[in-house]
């Protein structure tokens, strides 16, 4: 899937693909206004509060270092029928943020369109599962204090101007779950200062970090976080200690009195080893990760003229002669060969038009979109959803 932001990331940041991911500190800019302002703006995230019923975690506020008790800016809206749901109090979350507050939206993609389909983009880009955090900070709140990442960033600063600091990691690597706290700061400063409307940065994994406008005065910051959590030799393990159960000799119990049995089970372990490489691993991942979410195709409210591809990572297509395999996210569809053209277009992760595309890929192209929607590899192209493609992602076949 081609995204502009995509290219807008690599460009600032001196990549040519996913393989810098990881490796070292580097900050750029994205010289495209348009772009910046159509990923999000600061009303646009308000908005999306207001109209949704979020709680915490999913929306966090934080004001003087602190995080403000939800009651502050929560309240229940009831119905007439006495039904309450809790709903944001905009207008006591807007005295605070006139005060000077950082308001926290995680995993924006599961609220926005525009943000869904960017992390979409990212994970067939990186390969990796990919979710979006979105902060406003306005007037000159604090921050986050120093503090560390398990897993990569690319920050992209959309309005505004914060304070940065970012310094080296204290421990190589760091995991969530690891054998040291890594609790005690770098000393060594990497980069200190203003990220700008348009600017980009990657962070590493574990390298300590910290933004703020204290100081700043009146004003605003919005800055988006694509975490990007890439797999480890841990998790490869750990991914064999799963599959070790398959077999009668791991599932014994060891001998903890006379300790026989251990130069089998080493050589056992040894095999298993063998035999699922890191590579098999990264396959089996990508076809573990469940079908997402999206609006079910019923014929009883219109029929079926647009369609996108929506697995979250790229469908792989299998050649066998006079058929073609389908395979994602834990399924197998089998076709005819000749539908081929028509796939390669619905698996695209581009909007495709299917009027338009019987033109490029045949007339069974309506009649492959209809299986493959309900099969969920596929999703409905509602106007809500095409939205987040709208000026980022061309149209397949156009």
């Amino acid at each position: 899937m081609e995204h502009r932001l995509i290219s807008a990331i690599e460009a600032a940041l001196g990549w040519s693909g996913a393989e810098e991911l990881g490796k070292d500190f580097v900050r750029g800019s994205i010289d495209d206004p348009a772009l910046v302002s159509r990923i999000m703006t600061p009303n646009r995230l308000l908005d999306v509060a207001m109209r949704r019923s979020l709680n915490r975690p999913q929306f966090r506020c934080f004001q003087k270092g602190e995080e403000v008790h939800p009651a502050i800016y929560y309240t229940d809206s009831v119905s007439p029928r006495g039904q309450s749901i809790s709903m944001v109090n905009m207008r006591s979350l807007g005295r605070l943020l006139g005060e000077g507050a950082t308001v926290i939206m995680d995993q924006a993609n599961v609220f926005d369109p525009t943000m869904e389909v960017a992390c979409r983009a990212l994970q067939w880009w990186s390969r990796e599962r990919v979710q979006v955090n979105a902060y406003l900070t306005t007037n000159d709140a604090s921050g986050f204090p120093l503090h560390w990442d398990d897993h990569d960033v690319v920050i992209v600063q959309l309005a505004g101007e914060k304070e940065w600091e970012v310094r080296a990691t204290s421990r190589a690597v760091p995991m969530y779950r690891d054998a040291d706290p890594n609790s005690t700061p770098s000393d060594d400063i990497i980069w200190s200062g203003l990220m700008r409307t348009g600017d980009v940065m990657h962070i590493p994994r574990g390298h300590w970090h910290q933004a703020t406008r204290t100081g700043s005065g009146s004003g605003k910051s919005l800055h988006v976080t694509f975490g990007i959590t890439k797999r480890t030799g841990a998790s490869w393990l750990a991914w064999l200690a799963d599959w070790c159960r398959e077999r009668e000799i791991f599932r014994h119990d060891l001998d903890r009195w006379h300790g026989t049995g251990t130069d089998v089970l080493t050589e056992a372990a040894a095999q298993l080893i063998g035999e699922r490489p890191p590579a098999d691993f990264f396959d089996a991942y990508e076809q573990a990760t469940t079908l997402p979410r999206h609006v079910p195709f019923l014929d009883i409210l219109g029929p079926l003229d647009a369609v996108v591809c929506t697995t979250h990572f790229p469908p792989q297509l299998q050649e066998h002669g006079e058929t073609i395999d389908i395979v994602a996210s834990g399924k197998k569809l089998t076709l005819t060969a000749k539908v081929l053209p028509a796939l390669r277009l619905l698996l695209s992760g581009r909007p495709v038009q299917l009027e338009q595309a019987a033109a490029v890929a045949g007339a069974e192209v309506t009649e492959v979109a209809e299986i493959l929607v309900k099969e969920e590899l596929c999703a409905v192209l509602t106007p809500e959803l095409f939205s987040g493609y709208t000026g980022l992602v061309t149209n397949a076949g156009s």
